[in-house]
Parts: structure tokens; C-alpha cells; sequence
């Protein structure tokens, strides 16, 4: 069995390779001496030395290396630097393990310290990913590069002491490592450490000096990254050693630490940011609320912290910077074709103002459930709220509808009349001056029974000539047959 292995199964090794896994240092020893070939190969590539470094036998290592050194010493070095067919040498095989005796027994034979695997690890950044701190503490005073970087993300050793939460380990890494190293995404190690909430890495990071407000790529920080994911106490730790809540996360808009936490609803670090950003951003030119991103992922608990803290439910104008004109347009249009959720409700309740296209989600359809619920919160004003704004701001508990509103919910409802079969019975029986609807065109396109429904509600001497002639023509037209009872009234 010393023959080199081309075609066999994965565990069919030669007889020393066998008996190296095993730990037998007695049968290797005796196994060479009948002049086994130490350095037959299964195929993986896998040799005795490959063997015994995996096995973590120090013992069966030093004989294989004894018998090697025996023919040559050149013949030794080349030999313990031997890879696999993945570019796995023993003393990555031995570092990835953990085994510590076995390192040391490589490194005095001359193993490479640096040689890279196929996929660019190395026999350090295998220690670092294993949490074998007393090898990383070896081969990095032994000389072992720190700042190469590995796999495809181009990571450092100290990305991924950080991304694992090896806390020890990133203590000896910063010491001799790049703190600002980046990966090709640049995120930094601190960035890491807030992603993955590593609270003590973050820690270890920051007093060795790291920068609490470098920004990746995709501008994003540490701090929008850790409100993002949830991870409270790396939030509470940024903020107290200078991470900068108001510097702005990406290129397309400005999007702040505060929008994170109130699109994933992480209410413990969304009050926290409450607290410390800058209020022009609930309602400046160019910026957006927070209560958008609230909306947009319907996480109403995020919304009523933004909402009970002072954020307008009017919010500003995003069209230009997101193409959404109000938070409760946002709502409506995400509840298009289905109930509407809790947002709508909440900006309902805070009094958000209702657009002309709010209106027409109220009332051009043939359900009156929109409708239903903006009643539920708003009190109809009479006839005189055409010229002037009602004083009083609240009526019943409701936020009275103000000049504006009342004028689109008017100028929508005659634009709209053939859904009027719907929306005409709530908005009359809600308090709605029947007379404000008294229009030509209402009266023009009206179908018959809506038209009955209005002019019972209708003091027939306030119509104007004009009217009374629509109502004539449409009478002799037959596209309108009067109730019996209104027959007194034409002549």
C-alpha cells in the first residue's frame, strides 16, 4: 500500500498515513523502518506528515520528520512544506486543529508561516477562525503576516477574529494588525464588531484607537449597521465614544442611524437615536422621516414612539427624494387591494392631512371601508369652513377637516360621482351639508336614485335657475324619474 493513490475512496490511505491518523508512533516507526514510503499520497493529496498534523500527533510528526531528515535535510524542508491538493500544508492542517505541540514541532522544521491554501487562507487566519489563541499568539510573535488578506471577501485575520467574537484573539491582533483594514465591500473590523453586535470586540477596537465613524462602501457607518441589526449595547457604546448619529449613510438620500431602527422596529435603539438626532430630519427640504421608513415596512410600534416623540404625521414632501408625497399616501398605497393596515390608522388618529389623492382612495370605489375609517377621525365642518378654517380643532374627539381637506374631499366626491351610490349615504349621514354638493355636474351625471337620495336632503328653494333647469331637462330626457312626492315641486 506505499504506492501513490489516482483513483480511491477518500479514507484509503497508506499504511503510515493510517497508522499517523491513529496516533500509533510505535507502528509508524516500525512501519518506516520496513521502508514505507512516508510520502505516498491518497487522493486528496494527503501524506503521513498531513496525517499526524491533523490527528494533532506530535509524536508520529517527529518520527515521520526524523526519517525524512535521515535521507536529507533539503529533502525535509521541501517535505514539510508539502501541500494537499486543496494547498493545505501540515502546519495549516495542525493550526486549524488547535494543536499547539504539533505547530511548534513544524515551525522548528521550517514550515512555511505563510503559505496560502487554494482559497488564500493561511495557517493564522485558520488559528484566528478556530479560536486557538496560543497559536495565534505563536506564529504572529513567530513573524505570521497579519494584514494579508484572505478569502474572497478580502478579509484580514483580525475581520475574522472580530466577525467570530474571538475577544482574546482581537486583543493580540490590534496590537500589530491595521485597524482601518478593509475588506472589498471597505468595511473596517470595528464595522464588523457593530454588525454582529461583538460588544467587547467593539470595545477592544475603539480604546486601541479604531475609527467609530468609518463608513463602507455604501456610506454606510457602524453605528446605521448596528441600529439596523438591533444590537443595543454596541449602539449605546458608539454613541458614548463619539459615533456621530446625524452624518448621513448613503449617496441616494439622507438616510441616518434613526431610519435603521425604525424600518426593522428596534424601539429600545430607535429611542436612543430619538434622543440625539437632529429633528430637521422629521421635516426638513431634502430630508426624509423616519415615520417613512416606519410605513413602508408597517411597523406601527416604530410609529407611535415617532409619532407620541413630536414626528409630524405630515411629515415633508419626499417625492423629489423617494417619490412619496406623504406618509399617509405611503400607507394608502401599500393598502391598496386589502385591509388597511395600522399605519393608516395611526396617522389617521395624529390628525395626518388627507390629500386630494386621499381622497380619491376614499371615495373612487365601491367599498367604503377607507372612507368609513377617515370618518372615524374626522369631524365634517359645516358650509362655512369653505371660507375659513374652523377654530376649534377638535370636535367629539375628532380633528376637525380642515378648509383645504374639505375643499379636495368636495372637489373629488363631483369628480367621482358614479361611485356616488357609495360614498353619498356616509358622508350625509356624517354631517355633510347636502347643499355643498349641489352642483352641475352632480346633478348632470348623477344616476337617478343617487339623485333622489341628494334631493331629499335638499331645500328645494335654495336651487338656483340654472339647476332647476338641469332637473327639467333631465325629467323630459327621462334619465331622472322624480320620487311622487317631489312632483309638487316642478310645475
Amino acid at each position: 500500500m506505499d504506492f501513490v493513490f489516482t483513483t480511491c475512496y477518500r479514507d484509503t490511505v497508506s499504511d503510515v498515513s493510517a497508522a499517523a491518523r491513529a496516533g500509533s508512533r510505535k507502528r509508524v516507526r516500525r512501519l518506516i523502518k520496513r521502508g514505507c514510503n512516508v510520502n505516498a499520497r491518497d487522493n486528496r493529496g494527503w501524506n503521513a506528515l498531513h496525517e499526524a498534523a491533523a490527528a494533532g500527533s506530535k509524536a508520529c510528526a517527529l518520527e515521520i520528520l526524523t526519517a525524512v531528515r535521515g535521507i536529507s535535510l533539503g529533502r525535509c524542508r521541501s517535505y514539510v512544506n508539502c501541500l494537499t491538493h486543496e494547498g493545505e500544508s501540515a502546519l495549516y492542517l495542525a493550526a486549524q486543529r488547535g494543536h499547539l505541540a504539533v505547530v511548534r514541532l513544524l515551525l522548528k522544521a521550517r514550515a512555511n508561516i505563510n503559505e496560502l491554501t487554494n482559497d488564500s487562507s493561511c495557517p493564522l487566519y485558520a488559528a484566528v477562525d478556530g479560536g486557538h489563541m496560543e497559536i495565534v499568539e505563536l506564529l504572529v510573535s513567530k513573524g505570521a503576516e497579519v494584514n494579508s488578506t484572505h478569502t474572497a471577501s478580502c478579509w484580514t485575520c483580525l475581520h475574522q477574529a472580530v466577525y467570530k467574537g474571538h475577544s482574546e484573539i482581537v486583543r493580540i491582533l490590534v496590537n500589530v494588525g491595521n485597524l482601518e483594514a478593509l475588506d472589498d465591500h471597505k468595511i473596517s473590523p470595528l464595522f464588523l464588531a457593530a454588525q454582529y453586535g461583538q460588544r467587547e470586540c467593539l470595545e477592544i477596537l475603539v480604546n486601541a484607537g479604531a475609527n467609530v465613524n468609518a463608513q463602507a462602501a455604501d456610506m454606510a457607518t457602524p453605528l446605521l449597521i448596528s441600529s439596523q441589526e438591533g444590537h443595543q449595547a454596541c449602539v449605546d457604546f458608539l454613541l458614548d465614544h463619539g459615533a456621530d448619529p446625524n452624518k448621513a449613510c448613503s449617496s441616494e438620500w439622507p438616510q441616518l442611524p434613526i431610519h435603521a431602527a425604525a424600518e426593522f422596529g428596534h424601539i429600545s435603539v430607535l429611542h436612543r437615536l430619538i434622543a440625539v438626532t437632529d429633528r430637521v430630519c422629521g421635516h426638513g427640504d431634502g430630508m426624509v422621516s423616519p415615520l417613512y421608513l416606519a410605513v413602508q415596512k408597517d411597523q406601527a410600534k416604530s410609529m407611535e414612539v415617532l409619532l407620541r416623540e413630536g414626528y409630524s404625521p405630515d411629515a415633508q414632501d419626499c417625492t423629489r427624494t423617494l417619490s412619496l408625497r406623504s406618509p399617509l399616501g405611503l400607507a394608502l398605497d401599500r393598502s391598496s387591494n386589502k385591509p388597511y393596515s395600522e399605519s393608516v390608522k395611526l396617522l389617521l388618529t395624529a390628525g395626518a392631512k388627507l390629500s386630494e389623492d386621499d381622497w380619491i382612495y376614499a371615495l373612487a370605489a365601491d367599498s367604503t371601508d377607507l372612507l368609513q375609517l377617515i370618518l372615524e377621525h374626522r369631524w365634517i365642518p359645516g358650509p362655512e369652513a369653505l371660507t375659513t378654517d374652523c377654530s376649534i380643532p377638535q370636535r367629539h374627539g375628532k380633528n376637525v377637516l380642515k378648509l383645504q381637506e374639505l375643499r379636495e374631499l368636495l372637489c373629488v366626491a363631483l369628480h367621482q360621482v358614479r361611485f356616488a351610490a357609495c360614498w353619498l349615504p356616509l358622508l350625509l349621514k356624517t354631517g355633510l351639508e347636502p347643499s355643498l354638493l349641489l352642483h352641475p355636474h352632480m346633478l348632470e351625471q348623477a344616476d337617478s336614485d343617487v339623485l333622489n337620495y341628494l334631493l331629499e336632503f335638499v331645500n328645494w328653494s335654495t336651487l338656483s335657475p340654472s339647476l332647476k333647469l338641469i332637473l327639467d331637462r333631465r325629467r323630459a330626457e327621462k334619465t331622472w324619474e322624480p320620487r311622487l312626492h317631489f312632483g309638487c315641486r316642478f310645475g
